[in-house]
């Protein structure tokens, strides 16, 4: 599907926009969306081989779309895409911190190894830390916004993803101290908790074979969302004008899921 504003209306003209984890799933969707909306798009991506595919895509239907390596357990190169984005483009508007490590592993807590643990922690936790200090002052200086991806398992726990959920609950209370401490320089930060089909999800449901099932059980538009049509928008909206006077919220964008926890 060729994604594109069904008004005509370009939400992000002029702005500029760095997703981490953008070479797939859910970061491509929502990089996808933002650059039709006028965006010009970096994808900071641990895999260039995969990213600069999707972004050549992207730019061969006009979209300014590029690629920059990232692995955001490095707060170097976080710092690094942060500076390559500004010194492309001027500026930056809005970070979307996307990238995670693989989210399946034990559902017991005691089976849980050392190292699962430490990527999880190292690609939300501190990566979303790291980045934020880094997106700060050119946050500032545009009067922009930072977008989180949690999840509903932040919210509640989770027993087929516990470290999942931990994580995810950890970076939603960073979004809202951020949110407290930016409001004064015009920083707004939101997250988005999104029950969607993507590589990452599809490994899941391989290893908790009930998942998918019990997803679309508790979710009242009995389907499970995707990427493109469902997430991109609100992220669009999130960075948008339109979203000026929120922050420190998290929309959930699962088709109700969350109302049947």
């Amino acid at each position: 599907m060729s994604p594109g504003p069904a008004s005509g209306s370009r939400l992000l003209e002029g702005r500029v926009v760095l997703v981490t984890g953008g070479a797939s799933g859910l970061g491509l969707g929502m990089a996808t969306a933002m650059a039709a909306h006028g965006a010009a798009v970096v994808l900071a991506c641990r895999r260039p081989e995969i990213g600069e595919p999707a972004a050549a895509v992207l730019r061969e239907a006009g979209n300014d779309v590029r690629c920059v390596r990232c692995d955001v357990t490095s707060a170097d190169d976080i710092r690094a895409s942060v500076e390559a984005t500004v010194t492309a483009h001027g500026r930056l508007d809005c970070m979307v911190h996307n990238a995670i490590a693989p989210t399946g592993g034990p559902t017991r807590i005691q089976d849980v190894s050392q190292d699962h643990w430490d990527a999880m922690v190292a690609t939300t936790i501190r990566a979303t830390f790291d980045g934020a200090r880094a997106a700060h002052p050119h946050l500032r200086d545009s009067g922009g916004s930072m977008i989180l991806m949690t999840s509903a398992a932040g919210m509640e726990g989770s027993t087929q993803l516990p470290v999942y959920a931990m994580v995810k609950a950890a970076q939603r209370t960073l979004a809202k101290g951020l949110a407290a401490e930016w409001g004064a320089d015009s920083i707004r930060v939101n997250c988005i908790a999104p029950v969607a089909d993507t590589t990452a999800m599809q490994r899941a449901y391989m290893e908790n074979p009930d998942l998918r099932e019990r997803l679309l059980e508790r979710t009242p538009l009995g389907r499970i969302g995707n990427p493109l049509d469902d997430v991109g928008p609100v992220a669009v909206f999130l960075a948008s004008d339109m979203a000026r006077f929120i922050t420190g919220q998290t929309l959930c964008v699962d088709g109700g899921g969350f109302l049947g926890l």
